[in-house]
């Protein structure tokens, strides 16, 4: 029995010793990553991770968030609502994550923003368009730190409306929140609300197939619009852009991207992207066109490390972790209610001009730019091969955002409070 016990003894005490933290060693803060590691979007997810990485290096190596370091554990959103909601619920239920971020598509942003609301955990939309987001289905835990689709259109608009006025227009639109609201700000914006003179298609999101695409693309050429508006994102709209490439369309009709990143630049290529009109709230050549220090650092030291520059889809994730971690130092602990309040009204400047978190409804208010692609001999120029946007027109994020007024309105007609929830000590 004294063999047992004295056995039992030592098996305790180096439990105990292995369960301690090691002399030195920093605590961890667990931060959840739910974002398209595959899927049509998978390009802009990997960009997201990268960045991520590289901005948890940067804090880490500056001693972290209140001495303890940061800890990413990511999740592979797929694209997907169902999967999404129960990468969130694990995330935060069994790794105890004090915040999440991603996206990369606005119906996996908006259910995960509905877990965390009630979980009582932040999240951060980094890739995230639809004006849903943070408009009908915001809520007080979920913050944007992208642009929206009204801010896109609002800046495309002002070109279009010179350009094309009194013009065609046909849009092909991927099924789910950002393409209906990304449809709807264009048509309001431009003045092609008529259904009947500016026809449309719809594909399935997110298993859309190159036949959903083809029948679209069949049915605007029928319709000979002046204006084809691929309301598609990610690899979807790589695709169809090449169709349409290959199907003579873009000989028949000018082609606009509202939302467009350099990933998806990148997979149609430079020959079938020139002349393609688009809008984006960042791109690597900003920083150096207005002269950012930091977006330059940001830039450089991503392309030393992965040999391509970052997208604006990078640029979010990096971004919201350092905001998030200026945000509890403000507050002085990782206290989520406390760390809404440090964030909400917070200006700040990160990789380009300064922007600010809108108190009532957490919108990142921000520059915006509306830009068309380059010749393809001068996207081939460049080192990594992709200079692809030349800024045609730039809006401030005051003309750009949706108006208080407005966002209350929105909300109301969507059976929605006209004002997000409060916290537990408001």
């Amino acid at each position: 029995m004294r063999k047992i016990s004295r056995w039992l003894f030592v098996v305790c005490l180096f439990s105990l010793l292995g369960s301690a933290n090691v002399p030195g060693e920093q605590p961890v803060v667990k931060i959840g990553m739910n974002y398209p590691r595959t899927g049509p979007y998978f390009a802009e997810g990997l960009d997201q991770f990268r960045a991520a990485e590289m901005a948890a290096d940067e804090i880490n190596t500056e001693g972290g968030i209140l001495g303890r370091k940061i800890e990413i554990l990511w999740r592979d959103s797929q694209s997907k609502v169902d999967v999404t909601k129960k990468n969130i619920t694990e995330l935060i239920d069994k790794e105890g994550v004090r915040m999440v971020f991603g996206g990369s598509a606005s119906s996996v942003a908006v259910a995960a923003g509905e877990i965390a609301e009630q979980k009582g955990v932040l999240f951060f939309g980094t890739l995230t368009y639809s004006t849903d987001t943070t408009g009908k289905d915001g809520h007080r835990h979920t913050f944007r730190e992208c642009y929206d689709s009204w801010m896109a259109a609002k800046v495309l608009s002002r070109y279009m409306n010179n350009t094309f006025k009194g013009k065609k227009y046909f849009y092909i639109t991927a099924d789910y929140t950002w393409g209906w609201t990304t449809e709807g700000s264009m048509r309001k914006l431009t003045h092609t609300t008529d259904r009947t003179l500016h026809p449309g298609a719809m594909t399935p999101f997110p298993t859309a197939t190159h036949k959903d695409f083809r029948a679209a693309l069949e049915k605007a050429r029928d319709a000979d619009p002046e204006v084809l508006v691929l309301v598609l994102f990610g690899t979807d709209m790589s695709n169809a852009m090449n169709m349409a490439y290959q199907m003579g369309l873009k000989k028949k009709m000018r082609i606009v991207v509202p939302n467009i990143v350099d990933t998806m630049a990148e997979s149609a290529g430079p020959y079938v992207m020139e002349d393609v009109i688009g809008a984006l709230p960042w791109s690597w050549k900003i920083p150096y066109q207005y002269n950012f220090t930091k977006g330059k650092y940001f830039v450089e030291k991503f392309a030393e490390k992965y040999h391509r520059y970052p997208t604006t889809s990078g640029a979010s994730a990096y971004t919201i972790l350092h905001e998030y971690k200026n945000a509890v130092e403000r507050a002085k602990t990782f206290d989520t209610p406390s760390v809404i309040k440090a964030l909400e009204g917070h200006a700040y400047a990160s990789l380009k001009d300064q922007q600010v978190w809108r108190d009532f409804d957490h919108q990142s208010v921000q520059t915006v730019y509306a830009v068309k692609c380059k010749p393809a001999g001068e996207v081939l120029k460049d080192k990594y091969k992709q200079d692809y946007f030349e800024i045609i027109a730039s809006l401030s994020g005051e003309e750009a955002v949706i108006t208080k007024k407005e966002w209350k309105a929105h909300r109301t007609a969507s059976g929605k409070s006209a004002s997000l929830e409060k916290l537990p000590d408001d």
